[in-house]
């Protein structure tokens, strides 16, 4: 039995090992920004994208899909909110961070720090870091997520009829097992 546990837990090391180090991984899609805007997940027609999903790269309505890494609300206390998909009770899958950095600074997504079960508060010009829930990755028999930078650009939290929005700007590393946030082809 202690050789059955320890061949399960090198087996698992070594698959997670495999995606999250980009040894024997190619990266076959390049990095690029690009601007979304979200509506509040409250206070919003039912037919406004709250959400982001990485695997299907951009916007979704959460009455439309039943999988995305984070959605945007404006709380009780009137503050604009990213929820990743612990704090929705959807399981503590994806991650979020806020971070000091400016946007354009940061070239490598780190491997921890992310809130995964509750609501992470941003304001103007604020920096998140993201990572998705698990996705497969390619070429390889295991399991790892993407990551991804962003920078508020516009909130409005009014209940004007284009209201309770958010705008940013996002850059997503959809090759799985890799790290690096810049322009391009990433190498981590």
């Amino acid at each position: 039995m202690r050789y059955v546990t320890l061949f399960l837990i090198a087996a698992g090391a070594g698959a997670a090992a495999a995606c999250g180090d980009s040894t024997g991984l190619q990266a076959f899609l390049a990095n690029t920004v690009d601007t979304v805007s979200l509506y509040a997940l409250s206070g919003t027609p039912v037919n406004t994208p709250s959400a982001y999903s990485f695997q299907s790269r951009g916007v979704v309505r959460t009455d439309q899909a039943a999988t995305f890494d984070f959605a945007f609300d404006i709380d009780t206390a009137g503050r604009p909110v990213f929820l990743p998909t612990g704090a929705l009770k959807l399981g503590r899958l994806s991650g979020l961070q806020v971070v000091t950095q400016k946007f354009d600074s940061i070239r490598l997504a780190p491997t921890t720090g992310y809130q995964l079960d509750s609501a992470v508060v941003v304001n103007d010009s604020s920096v998140v870091l993201a990572h998705s829930v698990p996705v497969p990755c390619n070429n390889v028999s295991a399991q790892g997520v993407l990551y991804a930078k962003l920078h508020v650009l516009t909130l409005d939290t009014t209940s004007t009829p284009n209201g309770r929005r958010i705008e940013f700007e996002i850059l997503t590393n959809f090759n799985c097992g890799f790290r690096g946030l810049e322009p391009g082809t990433p190498k981590h």
